[in-house]
């Protein structure tokens, strides 16, 4: 090995090392959060997840993110970063479609203890995929119920987490839907 070429494989790793260390440190960040979680553990209920369970799902997927994305880095190698003279440029933001959808988000929040979250989260999918540009009527339906029914069970059979129900009329509809979709 000439030593040319050994200083060219110390510049390689050198270089590596660089772009890892951030990746590295949310790594090793995750790794430290994931041994707090372990003491969440002596309060679990019997038959149930436990608190410290969603923790240490997402610090492992993190975690696995991070191992993801170092190996992209290793398979990249030392290819050099062609930048492009010219930058593509963004295109223009709608500033009135981006304030509607602002204000949708508010909205929902707030309405969400008057309506419940069903039929809030069914309004919202709606009208933000239709501000978005879906057009087509039973795709933005269909996505829009099946998205809340899947949220639903992953809150209320996964999680535990109960959801609002709504005042009134909206909190009989949706003791009628959890019954319909066998939640409680």
């Amino acid at each position: 090995m000439s030593a040319s070429s050994a200083l060219a494989q110390k510049r390689s790793l050198k270089n590596f090392l660089g772009r890892i260390k951030g990746v590295i440190l949310i790594f090793l960040a995750a790794l430290y959060l994931y041994s707090l979680a372990n003491s969440l553990e002596a309060f679990s209920p019997p038959g149930q997840l436990g608190p410290a369970f969603w923790p240490k799902v997402s610090l492992l997927l993190l975690m696995a993110g991070c191992l993801i994305k170092v190996g992209e880095l290793w398979r990249e190698g030392n290819q050099k970063i062609v930048l492009e003279e010219k930058a593509p440029l963004l295109p223009p933001v709608n500033v009135s479609r981006l304030i509607t959808m602002i204000c949708l988000v508010i909205f929902s929040v707030i309405g969400m203890d008057f309506l419940g979250f069903l039929l809030a989260n069914f309004l919202f999918l709606v009208f933000f995929m239709s501000i978005t540009g879906l057009k087509k009527k039973v795709s933005l339906l269909l996505i829009s119920l099946f998205g809340t029914i899947l949220l639903l069970y992953l809150f209320v059979k996964i999680v535990y987490l109960p959801l609002p129900r709504g005042q009134g009329i909206f909190n009989d509809l949706t003791i009628y839907f959890y019954r319909l979709l066998h939640l409680i």
